[in-house]
């Protein structure tokens, strides 16, 4: 039935196109089957007088509303580019996102004082066959909305549909827990409404804030997964004819919108020309492969000049024996009593960057005499 639907309404067009068609898709379908379980739960809710189950109907209130912003968040994400945003509206899905998120959260603060209350002054909840049928049906929609929240986030690599999925989820647990609490004040009397309701809404609060740090690091610019980074690595150990490459930036605007930059390291013999042709093929590469828009620096390096080798294999040599973890890149030799180079200081290094400068200045002054030195720290840490 899924497959049926994004055929028929978001495979058309080209990828942004089809992106947005499957996020609205994923908002109308979660709006549909969100909205029928709220007005269920909502219904026997009432009729029980049960506060753990009108949790789970406000939980999937707040779950109809994440479904509209859903939709609007992806309609806004696709406007193209314009003077005011020259990248596009992508991370517009991540607000729509913050902002479900929130929603969720406000949500769990009241049912934890409204579940608080019941405990304090419990009462009798009224139960009937009905209660269960709905509550049955309700686990059953919810899995299959998390499947449909998984399947279409994973198609499209949509982080929001992908905590919707995750958040459903989570409703699946949830109802069960309203159902065990039914069952067991069915066959026994003991009044656990409030309690389960209680547990209820400390997992929606727990749920709520993590997803707002979530979108917060989103919104802030998180650093890429190890996957992406491994990706990346591979494609540039891919080229044999470069010497290294180092200082690699990565930065997106959107799910489908990642901007990378990388300094490669290439024989100082070179031609210009010679030198643009690969690192045009490796930008060409990435954004064919990864769908990363790369932009290399070049850095030449003077691989057949002796001296340089002998001063680097020295520097290299005192730079990594400092404190454990430090690496060295860049090194160049300005004059004969001249040179510079970058050290990336890894964050549990124990030493500042002034006392990393007078210790590596000292040992270099031993090695080498005196020396004009330029040392500049590199505290990016995506790839050692």
């Amino acid at each position: 039935m899924l497959k049926y639907f994004i055929q028929k309404f978001a495979t058309n067009g080209a990828l942004e196109q089809q992106r947005t068609g499957i996020g609205r898709l994923a908002g109308a379908l979660g709006f549909l089957s969100n909205a029928l379980l709220f007005l269920g739960k909502f219904t026997i809710g009432v009729a029980a007088g049960s506060v753990s189950i009108m949790a789970d109907a406000i939980n999937s209130l707040t779950d109809t509303v994440s479904s509209i912003l859903t939709l609007v968040g992806f309609q806004i994400a696709s406007k193209p580019a314009d003077n005011e945003h020259p990248y596009g509206h992508e991370r517009f899905e991540y607000i729509s996102g913050f902002v479900i998120s929130l929603v969720i959260t406000f949500v769990g603060c009241q049912f934890l004082l409204s579940s608080f209350k019941k405990i304090l002054a419990p009462q009798h909840v009224r139960l009937s066959i009905f209660v269960y049928v709905i509550l049955i049906v309700s686990i059953l929609i919810k899995i299959w909305q998390s499947r449909m929240y998984y399947t279409l986030g994973k198609k499209i690599q949509s982080t929001t549909l992908k905590a919707s999925g995750q958040d459903a989820l989570n409703d699946v647990l949830m109802t069960t827990a309203v159902l065990i609490s039914a069952v067991i004040e069915g066959l026994t009397n003991w009044r656990v409404d409030g309690v389960i309701g209680f547990l209820i809404a400390c997992y929606i609060l727990y749920s709520g804030i993590s997803m707002v740090r979530a979108f917060i690091n989103e919104l802030m610019g998180s650093r890429p997964t190890q996957e992406d980074l491994s990706a990346m690595e591979t494609r540039l150990n891919a080229y044999p004819e470069i010497y290294g490459y180092h200082d690699l930036l990565v930065h997106n605007y959107g799910p489908q919108k990642t901007f990378a930059s990388v300094h490669i390291e290439v024989d100082d013999r070179w031609s210009l020309n010679q030198a643009h042709e690969v690192i045009n093929k490796i930008e060409k590469d990435f954004s064919k492969s990864l769908a990363v828009q790369l932009v290399c620096h070049l850095d030449p390096v003077a691989l057949r000049d002796d001296v340089y080798q002998e001063k680097r294999a020295i520097v290299t040599s005192i730079v990594t024996g400092v404190a454990e973890g430090l690496t060295m890149h860049d090194f160049r030799v300005n004059g004969p009593e001249q040179m510079s180079f970058d050290v990336v200081v890894p964050k549990e290094c124990p030493l500042t960057d002034e006392e990393l400068t007078q210790t590596i200045h000292f040992k270099i002054q031993q090695r080498l005499g005196h020396q004009k030195i330029e040392i500049t720290f590199d505290h990016t840490y995506l790839l050692q």
